[in-house]
């Protein structure tokens, strides 16, 4: 089975997104690329319902998992959602491929009980040994400013998770909005989620919630020169195209 790369982006944040693209169309021509886009949702008390929704249409609409938490709760909800995205997108590849070698109606879901632990058992091995892109998208925003110190523990908790996998790992964490632009790096490209510490001081709030655009500026991190490929429409069925 041709596994590929997991690319993932791990947004952050309480949904009150008010400046830019709608995050749900980004995300979703996102995944269209073959890049999931997952949301962790933090709540305060009395939190409005338009911001929930939104949490949860960016994830739906970029094919991925989306949790939404108290800050007590945030630990291992990060770890959490990012294995049930991770097994999620292999189980989709996984019916892909039985697809191919079965019938097209068959699936994980439809096996007999016996085969179907088996399959699951692979999916779950490749959870761990597949090669992983991942980018940890945090909002800084000012409603997030009482949440992040809660968020910080979070990636250290995932960072020991991640970091205990088999497979070959590229990590990299961004907040928004950053000081002059969409997105500022925190922490580029690594093999390993580590010194974190290093990099909290950068993890302060700031301004307006541009989450749309941000999510835009994290797909560009990803492998350039096949994204570019791709925007350019030479590896997809139409132009890669965020305008609205």
């Amino acid at each position: 089975m041709n596994k590929g790369t997991l690319k993932q982006i791990l947004l952050i944040t309480d949904g009150c997104s008010n400046k830019g693209e709608d995050p749900s169309v980004v995300s979703q021509k996102i995944h269209k690329q073959g890049i999931v886009v997952n949301v962790i949702g933090i709540l305060s008390e009395g939190e409005g319902s338009d911001s929930l929704l939104e949490i949860e249409e960016i994830a739906t609409s970029g094919g991925g998992v989306s949790q939404l938490v108290y800050p007590n709760q945030l630990l291992k909800t990060v770890q959490t959602v990012t294995k049930q995205a991770m097994n999620q997108t292999l189980k989709g590849v996984v019916n892909q491929e039985l697809k191919q070698l079965l019938s097209k109606d068959q699936s994980i879901d439809t096996l007999p009980p016996d085969q179907r632990g088996e399959v699951i058992e692979v999916v779950e091995e490749l959870a761990e040994t597949t090669q992983m892109e991942l980018i940890v998208l945090v909002d800084t925003s000012l409603s997030m400013q009482n949440k992040l110190e809660t968020v910080k523990e979070a990636l250290i908790d995932l960072s020991i998770t991640m970091n205990a996998r088999i497979g070959k790992n590229q990590f990299m964490i961004c907040a928004f909005p950053g000081a002059k632009t969409v997105t500022e790096k925190v922490m580029d490209w690594k093999s390993e989620l580590k010194d974190l510490h290093a990099v909290f001081p950068k993890l302060t709030s700031r301004g307006v919630t541009p989450t749309g655009p941000a999510l835009k500026e994290a797909f560009y991190q990803f492998s350039q020169t096949d994204l570019m490929r791709s925007f350019e429409g030479e590896t997809t069925e139409e132009p890669f195209d965020f305008s609205l």
